[in-house]
């Protein structure tokens, strides 16, 4: 993992502390939220202001997410917006961070130039002690103060503005003035300067989350579901109900046709779709000579183009479906059959445009672990835990890969893999209808006779 570190694929981005300033703030946040103080001087945060250094000096990676369910957070600086989410449980909280310092970006920015503003991702649970409880996850709502209280005084303050202003004997209400004055010193003059922090509240039909195995849950969609990186069955009665695998391929891909969530990466438009096959191909190619013991650590195209020739039919099945498919992209060849159980199949799909795109690129990189930049981009967590079983040859060219040709330009590179992203909300024209449901679907569902819960 050094060597990610080194070259800024992990941790990278974060907010460094190091002012006795600053310092102090966020003690004061975390003993607010927790109880508990840092004897660290010089740290890092994320975007919730969770600290690595401070997780470590703890022992606690989730001392600001406690059961793992409602994230808790320390803004010291606005900066922070464009910071990651370490140890993210669930695939909405950086979203919402995001978008909620975006939505309040100049009161917080004139805040935190005073104190640390501490707040909580509040959903409907304070804990997920069983897989029934991920599905009570209906909205987020954003509560946040100053540790000082200047966000609920500048609310006292105003309520007070108000009665001074509507009530007729309020001119001769000393205690009300009073009270008034008193705020006000803390507070400034809100009728020029408002504090207040606008309301956020976020609906979450559709999220992962990292408990019980992984679980994509899927409820804004024609056909809901819920689909298990774990095992499914160890779940038990879900409130959904359709859950699927990630062994069930067939399932899996009738469900995405079904909610028209993913489209043939050589017939979207706006992408070189054989560009992104060919690194794809190569990608697979570098798993299967690292696994047989060959240096990869410096290999080129041309070195890859060469060992592809050595390799032949010891080659994945995978590569030679999107060899075929190539071709055909290039005009070289017919259009080859890739069903939804060849190995290749899940390799030639990117997410369709759409308010689940982000969702489903996360689960794309799942079922396709070998795409090594999908991986990285859109399942972070899962790309590290799988990076410590790769051989040195392999870390070693990826690593140089994503350093070289995806730090240097993410903005674009993401843009010339899946295109524009879009932003969560619905779309304003009607989309066309997906495939029409047979007799046979009302009977069994869509995607045959599943476990129904």
């Amino acid at each position: 993992m050094k060597r990610l570190i080194e070259m800024g694929l992990m941790f990278g981005n974060l907010v460094r502390v190091d002012s006795p300033a600053l310092v102090e703030r966020y003690n004061r946040a975390l003993t607010h939220l927790t109880g508990k103080t840092t004897e660290q001087t010089d740290f890092h945060i994320d975007i919730s202001g969770f600290s690595p250094e401070i997780g470590d000096e703890l022992g606690d990676d989730l001392y600001l997410n406690p059961n793992g369910c409602n994230r808790q957070f320390i803004l010291l600086t606005t900066e922070q917006k464009s910071a990651p989410l370490l140890n993210a449980r669930f695939s909405f909280s950086r979203r919402v961070l995001r978008d909620f310092i975006e939505a309040n970006e100049a009161k917080l920015f004139a805040l935190v130039t005073r104190d640390a503003v501490a707040g909580e991702l509040m959903n409907s649970v304070l804990e997920v002690g069983s897989p029934q409880r991920l599905f009570d996850i209906q909205r987020i709502v954003v509560e946040a103060d100053t540790t000082g209280g200047d966000v609920r005084n500048a609310r006292k303050l105003q309520e007070k503005i108000e009665r001074f202003r509507n009530e007729d004997d309020a001119w001769w209400d000393d205690v009300l003035i009073a009270e008034m004055i008193g705020l006000a010193k803390q507070t400034g003059d809100v009728t020029r300067n408002p504090v207040d922090l606008s309301t956020f509240d976020l609906q979450v039909p559709d999220f992962w989350t990292a408990h019980y195995g992984g679980l994509y849950v899927f409820r804004g969609v024609e056909h809901p579901a819920a689909i298990a990186s774990g095992d499914r069955e160890a779940l038990g009665e879900l409130p959904i109900r359709y859950v699927l695998g990630l062994n069930e391929p067939n399932r899996i891909a009738k469900f995405f046709e079904l909610n028209g969530l993913v489209e043939p990466i050589v017939k979207a438009r706006g992408i070189d779709g054989a560009a992104i096959l060919r690194q794809k191909m190569d990608f697979i190619l570098v798993d299967a000579a690292a696994t047989l013991g060959h240096d990869m650590s410096v290999a080129t195209r041309r070195d890859l183009r060469m060992l592809a020739r050595q390799l032949g039919s010891a080659l994945p099945e995978a590569y030679h479906g999107l060899a075929a498919l190539l071709r055909w992209a290039e005009g070289g060849g017919d259009w080859p059959r890739i069903a939804s159980d060849h190995p290749a199949y899940f390799y030639t799909l990117r997410a369709a445009a759409g308010p689940q795109m982000e969702l489903v690129n996360q689960l794309l990189a799942e079922l396709t672990p070998l795409d090594v930049r999908q991986l990285f981009i859109c399942h972070k967590q899962l790309f590290y835990d799988l990076y410590r079983g790769w051989s040195e040859a392999k870390k070693e060219y990826v690593a140089e890969f994503l350093a070289a040709e995806y730090a240097v330009d993410k903005a674009g590179t993401r843009a010339a893999l899946f295109g524009q992203e879009p932003g969560m909300e619905e779309p304003e024209a009607e989309q066309e209808p997906v495939a029409r449901r047979e007799d046979l679907i009302n009977l069994v569902g869509p995607w045959g006779a599943v476990r129904r819960s």
